[in-house]
């Protein structure tokens, strides 16, 4: 089979296809025939090996952690009706997904309606996934105002899905011309392109000069610290990523002066969810399936092309979700 494999830390280029013996599953497990594998920022973070991720992984490796596809060969001890089914997975930390075929564990399966896109099924139980977590800790509620940062993101598109449905006034914040525009399709109540240079003051008077309720911020940074000046007194903010490279600063004026509370939806609180993830990804999946939170498939690009798609998230140029298609 074709996969994608990376034998040492660095830039893109280090992404090659490869032919590589197809793996038959062992106890407890299936063979995925996959139809598409999610992309991550965090992929290209433990190709490129910064931080505590060098140390997690294990050269050579085939990157990717979710897909969806159709169970082709069954591990003793499976359940036989799951051969030919349409699953989605998330396969863990032995990742594997850029690939034609991957291993999955079966507990870890979701069976998936044949008429279901993959890709959408992908960002469902990885990026939605992460979605539900946020949401349940935020608790949204109608007549808020929400700042969303990184709005056009994988994240942010199924936020300002989420906040519209629960009736809050959206305001958000994304990196050019044309992010603003999607998310402003997908129910924004005010968007601004932080990558203007006043893009504070427009963001300011959408929230009525720091009146919004809830911040949730993807960027840190100096753009989520200006974003956090938007909260009025009393205001929450929840952090689930830091594309800028840093996370949101705070001081003590933020929190006893005008009462922010701050809580981080991602990481260890999400890594020891009592109950674990799985009720996350039905949720997800649910919200697909009923059309009330459908992901942003901004990217397609072929398995070969993996190199390519690490090189538009590092950039910063994508909108949704971005994932492989082999063939």
């Amino acid at each position: 089979m074709l996969a994608i494999r990376q034998h040492e830390f660095g830039g893109p280029e280090q992404l090659l296809m490869e032919e590589v013996p197809t793996p038959h599953p062992e106890l407890g497990q299936v063979l995925v025939a996959v139809e598409a594998a999610g992309v991550h920022l965090l992929d290209t973070v433990i190709r490129s090996g910064r931080g505590p991720a060098r140390a997690a992984v294990h050269l050579p490796m085939t990157p990717g952690r979710e897909v969806a596809g159709v169970v082709h060969e069954l591990g003793q001890g499976t359940d036989p009706r799951l051969l030919g089914q349409r699953i989605v997975v998330d396969l863990g930390p032995g990742s594997g997904g850029y690939a034609e075929y991957a291993l999955a564990t079966e507990h870890a399966l979701h069976v998936i309606d044949d008429a279901l896109d993959p890709a959408e099924a992908v960002a469902a139980v990885g990026t939605g996934r992460t979605v539900q977590a946020i949401v349940e800790l935020a608790r949204i509620a109608r007549g808020e105002t929400v700042v969303i940062t990184a709005a056009a993101g994988g994240v942010g598109t199924l936020l300002v899905q989420a906040a519209t449905n629960a009736g809050a006034s959206v305001v958000a914040l994304a990196g050019s011309a044309k992010k603003t525009a999607h998310v402003t399709a997908l129910g924004a109540g005010a968007a601004v392109d932080y990558s203007a240079p006043a893009w504070y003051d427009e963001a300011d008077a959408a929230v009525t000069h720091r009146r919004a309720h809830l911040l949730l911020d993807g960027v840190g940074g100096e753009i989520g610290r200006r974003a956090l000046d938007l909260l009025g007194v009393g205001g929450r903010a929840v952090m689930f990523g830091s594309a800028s490279g840093t996370t949101l600063s705070l001081t003590a004026e933020d929190i006893y002066g005008r009462g922010i509370t701050v809580s981080a939806a991602v990481g260890a609180r999400l890594l020891r969810r009592p109950g674990g993830l799985v009720p996350l990804e039905r949720r997800a999946l649910k919200a697909l399936a009923d059309r009330s939170l459908v992901p942003s498939i901004g990217q397609r690009f072929p398995l070969s092309a993996a190199a390519a798609a690490h090189r538009a998230i590092e950039a910063r140029g994508t909108i949704g979700k971005t994932v492989l298609e082999p063939g």
